[in-house]
């Protein structure tokens, strides 16, 4: 089979097509024809110089075509999405304790770029989180893929939305989506914009999409018991100050968001918590990813220089 091989570095991400056997399940495990794949940052950023090129893309969605010992539930020919390993190919493999069956009303685009950026949005907002209706939820860096799922479950779970971007034509485009507030920035200069919109109270939760740059305004922007997910880095800085007295005085909790060093378990249950809380939404319609742009396969490393380029709104996504 045809697959791609990435190489992340400071200064990009190189993509390299290759011929590969195709993967075989092992127990547990289902292979899928992959009919479409997506980009997610956080698997773009970085990359210590000299590592060694691995396979590429994290999630995927396709059909089913062989499953391991063990696996029940499934058919072949199923339509699936789901983390995966190797996504940037023709055939994948999917551990079947975190696959989702495909809702009736998206295309394999719109499945392709919902598993990661939804489960991590449902971790950080719903499992973590505790959003609530007629809530306040900030989010830095409101057009990346996670940024703009934030919104939409936001939205959908009756919270009101302040977005930050530094594009003014990409918070416009949000706004029909939902958002009640843009502000234009990419610094940590927003703290007065919203206290505003919030009537002096400040932001019930707040999504650090952006990185250290804007931690220390993210807790300013809190409210009393507010809460600060910490989910990524574009910035690419990786500490900052924290406001102590702001912490313990207005009771706040700061988490991170990441999968890196959870359990399969603990990744099958958050998937077990979304099909639950908020798969209901995308079978319905009242939640549908929103996807910037779709590269052909052979586009692929065009579809990362897109993403490295920083132009998207939504998700990016590869067709196989």
């Amino acid at each position: 089979m045809k697959a791609y091989w990435i190489t992340p570095g400071p200064a990009g991400t190189a993509a390299e097509l290759r011929e590969t056997p195709t993967p075989e399940p092992k127990p547990g495990e289902i292979l899928v024809r992959v009919r479409a794949t997506s980009l997610n940052r956080g698997e773009l950023l970085g990359g210590k110089p000299g590592a060694p090129a691995r396979p590429g893309g994290g999630e995927c969605a396709g059909e089913v075509v062989k499953v391991g010992d063990g696996v029940s539930g499934v058919s072949v020919g199923d339509r699936l999405m789901g983390r995966c390993a190797g996504g940037f190919a023709e055939y994948a493999l999917m551990d079947a304790r975190e696959v989702m069956s495909v809702p009736g009303r998206l295309s394999w685009d719109e499945a392709a770029a919902t598993p990661l950026v939804f489960l991590v949005v449902y971790d950080m907002l719903v499992a973590q989180g505790h959003l609530q209706a007629g809530q306040w939820l900030l989010v830095t860096g409101v057009s990346s893929g996670v940024g703009v799922a934030a919104l939409q479950t936001g939205r959908a779970l009756g919270a009101r939305i302040i977005g930050t971007s530094g594009s003014a034509d990409k918070l416009a485009r949000l706004e029909t989506l939902g958002l009640d507030v843009g502000i234009r920035t990419r610094t940590g200069d927003f703290h007065d914009a919203v206290l505003k919109a919030t009537d002096g109270q400040g932001a019930n939760l707040a999504v650090n999409n952006v990185g250290g740059t804007v931690f220390a305004e993210c807790i300013r922007s809190l409210a009393f018991q507010g809460r600060l997910a910490i989910v990524g880095h574009m910035d690419r800085t990786l500490s900052a100050p924290l406001d102590l007295e702001a912490l313990h005085s207005k009771r706040l909790t700061v988490f991170g968001v990441s999968n890196r060093l959870r359990t399969a378990p603990q990744r099958a249950e958050t998937v077990r918590g979304f099909v639950r809380d908020v798969l209901p939404y995308l079978e319905d319609g009242r939640l549908r990813p929103l996807v910037d742009r779709v590269f052909a396969f052979d586009d692929l490393p065009a579809a990362i220089a897109f993403m490295e380029s920083d132009a998207q709104v939504g998700k990016i996504v590869v067709r196989i």
